[in-house]
């Protein structure tokens, strides 16, 4: 590819300053692209975004910045910094872009080092929000697969074509966000259908880097599923008290299901807002149902001591004692084997 040349004019003179494309090769320029995870700063569910920070490496070979380091005096010309960068630096270097960007990236360094035969290396330091797809019906036991990926601006696969450089591809052992577990950061190379803000539909070449990512669900068990589980529990003691007692067995029944709803609102708050269903809300309505179902069991016995037919209360007491434990717990293992199984 052609350079294009711009003609600067004075009133001393004039000169000409040279506006690099791609090293003019029979084959697409190759770069070589490495990322270094240094720490997800923060995980938003309910935006499905995440912010991280890294080091962004490019790596490709320009004839054009061949230099002599005995005339030029040095044997590796380095720029770094914005103002070295984009000021004194010469020559073309690829520009990515982050195709999931969700609206914020900054840079907040660069260093451009070019050795004499043509081997050129960028170095960024990012922060910046990504956006990935996530499926939260899982919640507290949900997988997710975080991505960052680079793409090409402005030229096709045929002119340049981007290769994951796993030397320069890792991620920091003190990389922790709160309520998650990192896995091994890996790589691959992608080529796909891009449209340009031109309205061009090109095949354009990307790298992306990918760490699943899964939640420890110690915290939400902790603090939210096992006191709902004492709780349901304990509102079956209602089975072991006199039947003409419903005034108080109505009282436990309700106040359960009141301490349910504050629980219902504790986890809105903690939770992403989303449509559908997850194995903690459907966990919620396993407990709404089941100390429902105890209220109209206590209006039952009442009813039968009302009309003196107590034998047949107790009786109706005895088999809810292990009916409804024997229950609740099959429906929650019915419902977590369900979204295993159906994701």
């Amino acid at each position: 590819m052609a350079g294009l040349f711009l003609a600067l004019g004075s009133t001393t003179g004039s000169a000409q300053v040279r506006l690099q494309g791609p090293p003019d090769t029979e084959r697409p320029v190759q770069i070589g692209v490495g990322f270094f995870l240094a720490d997800i700063v923060e995980i938003d569910d309910g935006q499905k975004t995440f912010e991280f920070e890294g080091v962004l490496t490019l790596s490709w070979y320009d004839e054009r910045q061949r230099f002599d380091p005995v005339e030029e005096g040095t044997s590796e010309k380095v720029y770094q910094g914005d103002y070295q960068f984009s000021e004194l630096a010469t020559g073309w270097w690829p520009q990515l872009v982050l195709r999931n960007e969700s609206g914020h990236y900054e840079r907040q360094g660069v260093v451009l080092r070019i050795l004499p035969d043509g081997n050129i290396t960028y170095v960024e330091e990012m922060q910046a929000v990504a956006e990935v797809p996530m499926d939260l019906r899982r919640i507290p036991f949900d997988r997710q697969r975080f991505e960052v990926v680079f793409e090409v601006l402005g030229f096709d696969a045929s002119e340049v074509q981007l290769a994951a450089d796993p030397d320069r591809t890792g991620g920091s052992s003190s990389v922790s966000v709160t309520q998650w577990r990192l896995e091994a950061l890996t790589a691959e190379d992608r080529i796909y259908q891009s449209k340009f803000t031109s309205g061009r539909e090109e095949l354009v070449s990307a790298v992306a880097f990918e760490f699943p990512i899964h939640r420890s669900s110690g915290f939400l068990l902790r603090v939210i599923v096992l006191p709902l589980l004492i709780l349901v529990g304990l509102s079956w003691s209602v089975f072991w008290m006199d039947a003409e007692s419903l005034g108080d067995r109505m009282s436990i029944s309700f106040v359960a299901i009141l301490t349910v709803v504050a629980f219902q609102i504790v986890v809105s708050d903690m939770l992403p807002r989303i449509p559908y269903f997850t194995i903690l809300s459907s966990f919620l309505l396993i407990n709404y149902l089941t100390l429902v179902a105890g209220v109209i069991v206590n209006l039952r016995v009442g009813a039968l001591d009302r009309r003196g037919d107590r034998t047949v209360g107790n009786r109706l007491d005895r088999i809810c004692r292990w009916l409804f434990p024997l229950g609740y717990l099959s429906a929650i293992a019915l419902m977590v084997a369900y979204y295993f199984i159906r994701s």
